[in-house]
Order: C-alpha cells, then sequence, then structure tokens
C-alpha cells in the first residue's frame, strides 16, 4: 500500500471562537473523503504549546521534538542551502519587518506582507558578509521566500552558544522550541542569554550588533525609498528567532517506520525537515498567485513520488497566512482552492488503487487569534482497506466524533495510524 500523508498548514481554527474556516468553505472533495474515513483530533505536541511549525512538522512525523532537536533556523539554513560550522556558527529564522527605527517599535513582522523575495534576496546582500566589529564575527544573510530570511551569526575564532533568546517578540523560546505568545509588547527585544556562559554571552552581544547594524543599514536602502514612495512599508529591519547550532541527529524516517518516504515541499523549513531525515525531497517553487497552476505542480509533484516511495509527505501553505492576518474570506478562498485544485485530483488518481491518505494540519492558525495556538486540529485516515466512521464532513467538530480519538502528543500519530494501516481495522 501507498500513502499520502496531506498537512494544510495552519487550517484548523478554535470552533470556541464562533464558525471556522473549515465549516465555511465549500470543500466537497475533503469531505467526500472524510466519509469515507476514519476521523480524530491531534494535539500536534501537546495541550498548552503552540508551536511553530517546525517543531510541529518534527512531530507529527513521528519525533519527540523535545528530545533530540536543535531549532528552526538549523533547518532553514540546510532548506537554503547552507551548511553551520558547529561550535563557531549559530543559524536564525529571520523576518524582515518594518519598525520604527527611532524607538524600536514594530509596525509590522512582516512588512506588509509584500515583500518581494527580490527585493528581500537585494535587501539581504546588503547585510550578507557583514562584519560584526568584536570576536572577529561575522553575519550571513540569505533571503528565502518573500519576508522570510536565515541569518547566521558566526565567529572565526570564538565559540558561540545558540542559547540565546529571540529579537522577535511575539516567539518565546522555551528549550530548542518557539512557542507563540498570545500578547507580545511590540518592540524589537534585545537578545540575552539563556545560559550562565561566556559563549551565550557572546552570542547574545553578536545578535544585538546585528541588529542595530541591520536597522543601520536597511534604513535609508534603495528598496525601502523606492517602497515608501509606492506607499508600501519598508523592510527596515530583520527580527530573529529560533537559534541552532547544529542539526538535529534524527533517525532517517525510512529506518525509523520501514518505508520510503518522499516529500512535496515549498518552504525552507520544510526542506530542511525533509532532508535532515533522508526523505526523496521533490521541491517546488514558493506559493504564486495562480492557485490553479500551483497545486497542479504539487499534484503532479506527489504522482512523481508515488512512482517510487511508499509514502508522500505533502504540505501545503495557503490557510496558514490568512489565518496570522486575521482574513476570514481568504482563509476560506484558500481552503477552496486546495480542495478544487489538488485534493479533488487527487481523488481521481487514488479511485481504484491501493492508496491511503491521511489529511491533517500542523497547527492552528485562528483567524480570531491572528496567532498559532495549541487547539488540536482535525485528523482523517482514508484505505480502502478501512472500516470508516461515517462523519460528514471534514471540520474540527466532525472529526471529534471519530473512533481515533484524540492524540495527546503529534509523535504518537503517524505510529498508530501505520498500525491501523498495516492491521487493516
Amino acid at each position: 500500500m501507498k500513502l499520502v500523508y496531506l498537512v494544510l498548514d495552519g487550517v484548523a481554527d478554535r470552533p470556541g471562537d464562533g464558525p471556522t474556516s473549515l465549516e465555511l468553505s465549500s470543500h466537497p472533495a475533503l469531505d467526500e473523503l472524510a466519509k469515507r474515513s476514519k476521523a480524530g483530533l491531534m494535539y500536534t505536541i501537546g495541550k498548552g504549546v503552540a508551536p511553530e511549525s517546525d517543531a510541529a512538522v518534527i512531530s507529527i512525523l513521528g519525533y519527540n521534538p523535545h528530545e533530540e532537536y536543535t531549532g528552526r533556523g538549523p533547518l532553514e539554513a540546510v532548506g537554503a542551502g547552507l551548511s553551520i560550522r558547529e561550535g563557531y556558527e549559530v543559524a536564525f529564522r529571520a523576518n524582515f519587518a518594518t519598525i520604527d527605527p527611532d524607538t524600536r517599535r514594530i509596525v509590522d513582522r512582516r512588512c506588509g506582507r509584500n515583500l518581494t523575495s527580490e527585493e528581500a534576496r537585494e535587501l539581504a546582500r546588503a547585510l550578507d558578509g557583514a562584519e560584526l566589529g568584536v570576536y572577529n564575527a561575522y553575519a550571513r544573510v540569505v533571503a528565502t521566500v518573500g519576508h522570510r530570511a536565515v541569518v547566521v551569526i558566526g565567529s572565526r575564532d570564538f565559540r558561540l552558544s545558540d542559547a540565546v533568546e529571540n529579537t522577535d517578540p511575539a516567539y518565546s523560546k522555551q528549550g530548542y522550541v518557539s512557542v507563540a505568545k498570545p500578547t507580545f509588547e511590540p518592540f524589537v527585544a534585545r537578545a540575552r542569554p539563556l545560559e550562565d556562559t561566556e559563549e551565550a554571552r557572546r552570542t547574545a552581544e553578536l545578535v544585538n550588533a546585528f541588529t542595530e547594524l541591520s536597522i543601520s543599514v536597511l534604513r535609508d536602502h534603495s528598496v525601502n525609498v523606492k517602497r515608501s514612495k509606492e506607499g508600501k512599508l519598508p523592510a527596515n529591519a530583520i527580527l530573529l528567532r529560533d537559534s541552532g547550532g547544529r542539526l538535529p541527529r534524527l533517525q532517517p524516517i525510512s529506518e525509523k517506520f520501514g518505508l520510503s518516504f518522499g516529500a512535496v515541499a515549498e518552504m525552507p523549513v520544510e526542506i530542511g525537515i525533509a532532508r535532515v531525515l533522508k526523505m526523496d525531497v521533490e521541491a517546488v517553487p514558493p506559493p504564486t498567485g495562480d492557485k490553479k497552476s500551483d497545486y497542479r505542480v504539487r499534484l503532479e509533484a506527489t504522482k512523481k513520488l508515488l512512482e517510487k516511495s511508499d509514502a508522500v509527505y505533502v504540505h501545503l501553505k495557503g490557510p496558514d497566512e490568512p489565518g496570522h492576518d486575521g482574513d476570514l474570506k481568504a482563509k476560506v478562498e484558500s481552503v477552496e482552492a486546495i480542495d478544487a485544485y489538488y485534493v479533488s485530483p487527487l481523488l481521481d488518481l487514488i479511485e481504484g488503487e491501493d492508496i491511503a491518505v491521511i489529511v491533517t494540519a500542523d497547527h492552528a492558525t485562528p483567524y480570531t487569534r491572528k496567532s498559532h495556538t495549541d487547539d488540536p486540529v482535525p485528523l482523517i485516515l482514508y484505505s480502502p482497506n478501512l472500516h470508516h466512521d461515517g462523519v460528514e464532513r471534514f471540520t474540527e467538530k466532525e472529526c471529534s466524533k471519530g473512533s481515533l480519538g484524540v492524540f495527546q502528543h503529534g509523535w504518537e500519530m503517524l505510529p498508530k495510524i501505520l498500525e491501523v494501516l498495516r492491521g487493516g481495522r
């Protein structure tokens, strides 16, 4: 049997806040799949943890992120084609942001979410290779998609530590897992050491030096002058989070589950996770405004991997961004586009074939909260060999009625699902 493991980034909402995007959207293909599936709910890391996508994806792929995990920064770095000199370099996930340069007050953490990748690359080039003035230290800056980037802080001579707090105030670092804060003071945070070592103090000093340098360099950059003239927010600061000094040493997923895995990944962090787990990565271009074309490309990549892999992990970004923006209409439309242009043709592809399908989310991003939350996400499991629960729709409330119950930790789900599939129950 083959398996398609489909993750809809941030698709879940909080039912107690009112109608959810899944309840309001028309998604007949997902509903048809749900009617033929077993269903349940899942806390992707655990109750009380509002995770970022990196730790959540690691978890729902069967690995406990509280154990062998080293932060999002290194995963973003490897996804962007960078390597890390262990002990002397620390990688961070970064956002180009808009601030008031005089007060450091954050106007928009994602500079209006309209920074083009080309603009970001030009801004990154202005900072890449910068000398930080102390400890023979430097910064590497690589733009990835839109407002997103990777920053590596390094020293040629002095050892560094990844035990430093984020400068992005929206996330708190708890070990190597960053957790979204329900509220925060909208000012660029100063990095501080999280352990009493010279290496951590040194790294915090370098991060703060980089922050000041980035503000001074980006303030009057030609890209930002042009954006301001066009009425757009300038990308005049870089917020750092999720520091890590090495890649996690995780058992390859094929060894863990005895199945060959492929991955359809569009964002650097998912590409990085897939590479670390030794999946066969079929990278696809970042999302564009043409959703029909985007999902056709992702479906073709899925077909290609199904020909040579036992299981294909597919991560679709769609619903997460409008959830962060509090845009219910756009989130509903993103669900409907996935349903029409990916799930519907996927159903045609698997009809009459011995192919199982999992559909779930990596976390909830309720439009009512504009951030990740710890709410459980819906989960369905389809297989032609399984009895189904007969739930009516793919929604949070309907899936709560299913026989799979509630998984308290995401890393418990995939082993259990594979056991169900192998048992044919």
